[in-house]
C-alpha cells in the first residue's frame, strides 16, 4: 500500500497537540517564494475574513464560517514549492473543470484525492474580497492535497513538504491554524439561542412572527452547518418574501391589517446598532395561509437559491445544492 494512503487514513482531524513546536520549525525556513499569484478565474464570494496573521513566516487565518486557509504565500512555504508552481496547478485544475479532461497524472491525483474529502469545486482556492481586492484563500482540505502530493508524489523528494506533512498528520491543519491564531470556533447555537430569548412573547396578541414560524428551517440550516449568525439570517429572507407576497395578493383585505412591533438584536449584532427594529407581525387569522405559502412556495422554490448564496459552506456548490434541495416535494410511492 502506497505510504501516502496510509498516513492519510491515520491523519486525525484534530487535535489537542501544541503548535509551538511546528511554529519553531517554520521560524528556522527560509522562504523565498515567486511573488506572481494565481490568476482568478471564479466570483468573488459574500464572505469575510475573521482573522489573518503571519506566523512564523506563514501566511494563515480563518473565514468567517470557520474554514481555516493558507494564502498562496503561505501555503508556497508550507509545502516547499514556488508560488509559480502553485499557479500553475490551480490554472490545471480550473481547466480541467472546465472541460471534464483530467489528463495528467498530477491533476488526476488532486481530483481523486479531494473528491474523497468531498471537494468538488471547480477552483482551490476561495475568492474573497479583502480592503477592496480580490483575496485568495486555500482551505485546508486543499493545503493538506498540496502538501502530501510535493511530500510523496512529485517527481522530486521535497523535505519540505516532508517535514510539513509528518507533523500535520499527528496534528491537523485545522487545528495547527486554530491554535496559531488563537481562534475559537464559536458555538454555533449561540445566535439563535439568544434571539430566541430575546423574542419569547414578542409577538403582539394576536399575531404571529416570522422568526417563530420559520424555527424549523433555522434548525435544519444550523444542523447541516450554514452558519447562522449576524450575517446569515434566514428570517429576514422569509420576512422579505412574505411581505411582497402579502403585498401583491392585498392580504389585508382577507386578515386585517398587520402591525408593527419592536424587537432588538442581540448586542453583540452590528444590527443591534439600530435597535430597536420594527418588522411587521401578522394577524393569526393569516397563520394557515403564511404556514401554505412557506411550505410550498417559499422552501421549494425561493429557499434553494437563498442556500446557494450560502455556498461557502465547507463541501461548496454541491452541498449547498444538497440543502438547498432538503424540502423539495417527494413523489408519493404506489400501492
Amino acid at each position: 500500500m502506497h505510504l501516502a494512503t496510509v498516513k492519510r487514513r491515520q491523519t486525525p482531524r484534530l487535535s489537542r497537540l501544541p503548535a509551538a513546536n511546528i511554529i519553531r520549525d517554520y521560524k528556522a525556513l527560509s522562504l523565498n517564494p515567486p511573488s506572481s499569484p494565481a490568476t482568478p478565474k471564479q466570483g468573488i464570494l459574500d464572505l469575510g475574513i475573521e482573522i489573518e496573521r503571519v506566523i512564523a513566516g506563514i501566511e494563515m487565518g480563518v473565514l468567517e464560517n470557520g474554514t481555516p486557509y493558507l494564502t498562496q504565500r503561505g501555503l508556497a512555504g508550507m509545502s516547499g514549492a514556488a508560488r509559480s508552481t502553485l499557479q500553475e496547478l490551480t490554472l490545471e485544475w480550473e481547466t480541467a473543470h472546465q472541460t471534464g479532461i483530467f489528463g495528467s497524472k498530477r491533476v488526476s491525483w488532486f481530483k481523486d484525492y479531494l473528491a474523497e474529502k468531498a471537494y468538488g469545486e471547480p477552483s482551490l482556492y476561495i475568492e474573497i474580497r479583502k480592503d477592496g481586492s480580490a483575496h485568495y484563500a486555500y482551505p485546508d482540505v486543499v493545503c493538506m492535497a498540496v502538501i502530501e502530493y510535493f511530500a510523496f508524489e512529485a517527481q522530486r523528494t521535497n523535505e519540505t513538504a516532508l517535514k510539513s506533512f509528518r507533523q500535520l498528520a499527528r496534528f491537523g491543519l485545522q487545528s495547527f491554524i486554530y491554535e496559531a491564531l488563537g481562534y475559537a470556533p464559536p458555538d454555533k447555537w449561540k445566535y439563535y439561542h439568544d434571539r430566541v430569548s430575546l423574542l419569547v412573547g414578542g409577538a403582539p396578541d394576536g399575531y404571529f412572527i416570522v422568526f417563530n414560524e420559520v424555527g424549523g428551517m433555522i434548525v435544519d440550516l444550523i444542523n447541516a452547518d450554514v452558519g447562522v449568525n449576524d450575517k446569515t439570517i434566514p428570517d429576514i429572507s422569509v420576512g422579505k418574501a412574505w411581505g411582497s407576497y402579502w403585498t401583491k395578493n392585498n392580504l389585508e383585505n382577507t386578515y386585517g391589517p398587520r402591525v408593527v412591533f419592536e424587537h432588538n438584536y442581540p448586542s453583540y449584532y452590528p444590527q443591534a446598532a439600530s435597535n430597536p427594529q420594527r418588522p411587521w407581525a401578522y394577524p393569526n387569522e393569516a397563520l394557515a395561509e403564511f404556514r401554505r405559502w412557506f411550505r410550498h412556495e417559499y422552501l421549494t422554490t425561493r429557499f434553494p437559491k437563498y442556500i446557494l448564496t450560502k455556498a461557502h459552506l465547507i463541501g461548496g456548490q454541491e452541498e449547498a445544492k444538497r440543502i438547498g434541495q432538503i424540502y423539495q416535494p417527494r413523489a408519493l410511492s404506489g400501492p
